[in-house]
């Protein structure tokens, strides 16, 4: 089964965080107690919806443990690799 340990209390604010600096209107399911559940809700500047989740373990680089997050957008048929809160802040900026 896959395992999300690096979706932390603390990660979880970084991304709320970044988005709020980013300028991103977004919201979470409330569902940090089960990371395995947590989703962001993310509106682009063009009105488009991002779906924020946690990586499972297995997709977290070893070289780089900060990039634990994936954004998807149905509407345009995307997902980004796994990210750090920072860089899918951006790349929901620069797609949107």
């Amino acid at each position: 089964m896959a395992t999300f340990t690096h979706a932390t209390p603390k990660r979880c604010a970084e991304l709320a965080s970044v988005l709020t600096a980013a300028g991103l209107n977004w919201s979470d399911n409330g569902r940090q107690d089960a990371p395995q559940y947590l989703t962001y809700t993310v509106t682009d500047a063009h009105g488009r919806t991002w779906s924020i989740s946690p990586a499972t373990n297995f997709q977290i680089p070893s070289t780089s443990s900060a990039r634990i997050w994936q954004a998807s957008c149905p509407e345009l048929a995307t997902t980004t690799p796994v990210l750090s809160a920072s860089k899918v802040a951006e790349q929901i900026k620069a797609t949107g």
